[in-house]
C-alpha cells in the first residue's frame, strides 16, 4: 500500500512540478521560498507563541501573543453586546450559518426558500434586538462583530440578487422609460464608491425622511449596500443574458410564450448558470467590502478588532489580531469559492478542481 502511494506521489510530482527542466527550476525556487517563509512563521505562531498570560509575558517572548486572542476574542466576535446574554448572538450566527448550509442544494431554490430566509432574518433580528417574550432589549448600536458582518453581507446578497436580475432585464428592455431608468441607476451607482453611499445613507438620508421617522444607522447602511451591490450584480447577469444565443429567444417566441414565461423558464436559467463564477466573485467582494461600514461607526468584525487594539494594556499586538480576523474572512470567502466550483460541476459549466 505504501509503495502504491509512493508511486502515485512520484507520478504526480513529475507530472505537475518536474515535467520539464524549466518547470523543475521554477518548482525548486518556489519550494525554497515557501520553506524559508513558512518555517519562521510556524516557529513564531506555534513554537515560541504565548498561549496564556498577560501582555507583559507576551512582550518578553519572541513568538505570537495568542493570549491577546484569548483575551479579546469575545469582543472581536461580538462587540459591545451584553456579555450576560451573549448566547443570543451566538445562536443567531449558528442559525445564519445553518440556513446558508441548508440553502446550498440547488433543488431547494424556490419561493419557499426565499420565504424561509425572510422569516429567519426576522427571527434573528428579534433575537438580537429583544424587547419581546421577556428578552432584554439591546440597542442596535451595540450589535457588532461577526453577526453584524454576516447580516450586512448575506442579507445584502439575498436582496440585491433579485434586484440585479430586474435591473439587467430592464436594461435590455425595449421600453425606453424602463431602460433609461435602469441605465441611469446602474451607471450612477457604479460611478461612485461604496463609501460615498454609506456616508449619504448615514448623514444625508435622515434629512429627507418625514418628521418623526428615524431609521437606525444599521438599516440605512444595509439599504446602501443592497443598492450598491444590485448595480454590480445586474451587469454580471446582463453578461449572462447576452451570452444566450439568439435562437433561444426566437424558439421561445415561436412557442408563443409570454415575456415572463420566456425569461423565467428558458433564458434566465441558462444565463444564471453561465455567470456563476463572476456572481460568486461579486459576492466575495461584497462580503469583504462590508468592512467599510467602519467609517460610519458601525462595529463590524474589522471595527471591533481595531477597537480591541486600543486597549492600553494590550498595545502592540496588531499582527495577531489582524491574522485572526483574516482567518475568519478566508474561511467564508474560500467556502464561497469552493461552492461556486461545485455548482459549475453540477451545471456542467466548469471543470472540477
Amino acid at each position: 500500500m505504501i509503495s502504491v502511494n509512493s508511486e502515485k506521489l512520484g507520478s504526480w510530482l513529475k507530472k505537475n512540478l518536474f515535467s520539464t527542466p524549466l518547470n523543475s527550476f521554477i518548482s525548486i525556487i518556489l519550494i525554497t521560498v515557501i520553506f524559508k517563509v513558512s518555517v519562521p512563521f510556524i516557529q513564531w505562531l506555534l513554537v515560541d507563541s504565548v498561549w496564556t498570560g498577560t501582555a507583559a509575558d507576551c512582550r518578553q517572548a519572541n513568538g505570537a501573543c495568542l493570549a491577546f486572542i484569548r483575551e479579546k476574542a469575545t469582543f472581536i466576535l461580538f462587540g459591545f453586546y451584553p456579555r450576560e446574554i451573549l448566547w443570543r448572538p451566538i445562536v443567531s450566527v449558528i442559525l445564519f450559518i445553518g440556513m446558508i448550509w441548508y440553502s446550498k442544494e440547488p433543488h431547494r431554490w424556490n419561493k419557499r426558500l426565499l420565504w424561509r430566509w425572510l422569516k429567519l432574518t426576522l427571527l434573528i433580528a428579534l433575537l438580537m434586538k429583544g424587547g419581546i417574550f421577556g428578552f432584554e432589549a439591546v440597542e442596535i448600536e451595540k450589535w457588532g462583530g461577526l453577526p453584524l458582518t454576516l447580516m450586512l453581507s448575506f442579507i445584502g446578497i439575498l436582496f440585491s440578487y433579485p434586484l440585479g436580475i430586474f435591473l439587467a432585464l430592464g436594461r435590455r428592455s425595449e421600453m425606453p422609460i424602463i431602460k433609461g431608468f435602469c441605465v441611469i441607476y446602474i451607471e450612477l451607482i457604479r460611478g461612485v464608491p461604496l463609501i460615498s453611499l454609506l456616508f449619504m445613507a448615514s448623514v444625508m438620508l435622515p434629512f429627507f425622511l418625514p418628521d418623526g421617522l428615524i431609521l437606525p444607522k444599521l438599516i440605512r447602511a444595509q439599504v446602501a449596500i443592497i443598492i450598491f451591490m444590485a448595480a454590480y450584480m445586474s451587469e454580471v447577469i446582463r453578461g449572462g443574458l447576452a451570452s444566450i444565443p439568439k435562437g433561444q429567444y426566437e424558439a421561445a417566441d415561436g412557442l408563443g410564450l409570454t415575456y415572463w414565461q420566456k425569461m423565467t423558464l428558458i433564458i434566465l436559467p441558462q444565463a444564471l448558470k453561465v455567470v456563476i463564477p463572476p456572481t460568486v466573485n461579486t459576492m466575495i467582494g461584497m462580503f469583504k467590502d462590508t468592512s467599510l461600514v467602519l467609517i460610519i461607526a458601525l462595529f463590524d468584525l474589522l471595527m471591533t478588532t481595531k477597537s480591541a487594539l486600543k486597549d492600553a494594556s494590550w498595545l502592540g499586538f496588531s499582527v495577531e489580531a489582524y491574522l485572526f480576523v483574516a482567518v475568519i474572512y478566508f474561511i467564508f470567502c474560500f467556502s464561497m469559492g469552493k461552492y461556486s466550483r461545485r455548482l459549475e460541476v453540477e451545471f456542467n459549466r466548469g471543470v472540477r478542481s
